[in-house]
């Protein structure tokens, strides 16, 4: 496909193909602080015995570290509502740009959570995106796997969205802060200004990623 043709889509699709490229990309990982749109945290391997970057909690506390990709049922494809679409025969103001859209946005919302981790004790490191405060304090955020994601692209899918709720506001939280978050997940999903969660978890402990 063409620059020129890509010009020709209405620009809120061509956002939301943005999102959609960086979601399913091989992004690189972030090794310093000066993140980029796309970039995910590195993260533990399964099993590791060590890591310098997870958080020193209490080793009675239990929490079983994941990744983003553990959220997402093996057998889910979050390309398949694009199967099919030809974006090249898509014009400025067509209305199956619009029902694409749509159409993907829904598969999105509506994306499979994975059930054995609701009710389970995981930590896991992600972005933050303050939701409510109070003055300098936040008492409710999403947590989510790249920088950018809601805020410099569309949301991610709900899948890929954890709504975090802590037992006593933060101080000090900036939109897009790294953070390792430890807690109870449950399934359940959750309509927030910012994007839908397809998770929950109720924060024992939070600490800013290195």
């Amino acid at each position: 496909m063409t620059v020129s043709q890509y010009v020709a889509l209405p620009r809120f699709f061509i956002l939301f193909l943005i999102a959609l490229l960086v979601f399913t990309a091989q992004i690189a990982i972030a090794a310093d602080k000066d993140y980029k749109v796309g970039d995910r945290l590195s993260a533990p391997a399964p099993g590791a015995a060590k890591n310098k970057s997870a958080p020193s909690a209490p080793a009675s506390a239990g929490y079983k570290e994941k990744t983003w990709d553990d959220l997402m049922p093996k057998n889910w494809d979050p390309m398949a509502p694009l199967k099919g679409l030809k974006l090249d025969n898509l014009k400025d103001g067509d209305p199956r740009a619009i029902e694409a859209l749509e159409k993907i946005r829904a598969a999105w919302n509506n994306a499979p959570i994975e059930p054995a981790l609701d009710g389970e004790r995981i930590r896991i490191p992600g972005f933050v995106i303050p939701l409510e405060r109070a003055g300098n304090n936040v008492s409710e955020f999403l947590l989510v796997p790249y920088f950018g994601a809601c805020i410099h692209t569309p949301p991610p899918p709900s899948n890929q969205i954890i709504h975090v709720r802590t037992s006593k506001p933060l101080a000090n939280m900036r939109t897009m802060d790294t953070m390792w978050v430890s807690g109870v997940m449950h399934a359940g999903k959750i309509d927030t200004e910012m994007g839908q969660a397809g998770y929950q978890l109720k924060a024992e402990w939070i600490t800013p990623y290195p």
